[in-house]
């Protein structure tokens, strides 16, 4: 996983509402949240079309696979030990 962001998604989302409604240029905007421009943009090609229930549903499922991710992880880990156990029988 990458690095953990300081501005939940929520956040992120209305932080570019709220530039689209300012109508100030986005390196005066930039400076007031103190954001750098690549992350800007990054932030507005991958949240710029969520509205913020989006945002939140989003997180959710984003939580839930990170979860399930876990508990494969642990299953795998079981039969693998299960399996060296029967090969040495």
């Amino acid at each position: 996983m990458g690095k953990q962001s300081r501005f939940h998604i929520e956040q992120i989302v209305r932080i570019l509402r709220e530039w689209e409604t300012s109508g100030l240029s986005v390196s005066s905007f930039l400076r007031r949240y103190g954001i750098g421009r690549q992350t800007f943009y990054r932030w507005k090609r991958r949240y710029g079309a969520l509205s913020e229930s989006e945002a939140k549903r989003l997180k959710r499922l984003e939580r839930e696979n990170q979860r399930l991710k876990v508990l494969i992880a642990e299953r795998e880990l079981e039969l693998e030990v299960l399996r060296e156990v029967v090969g040495k029988k």
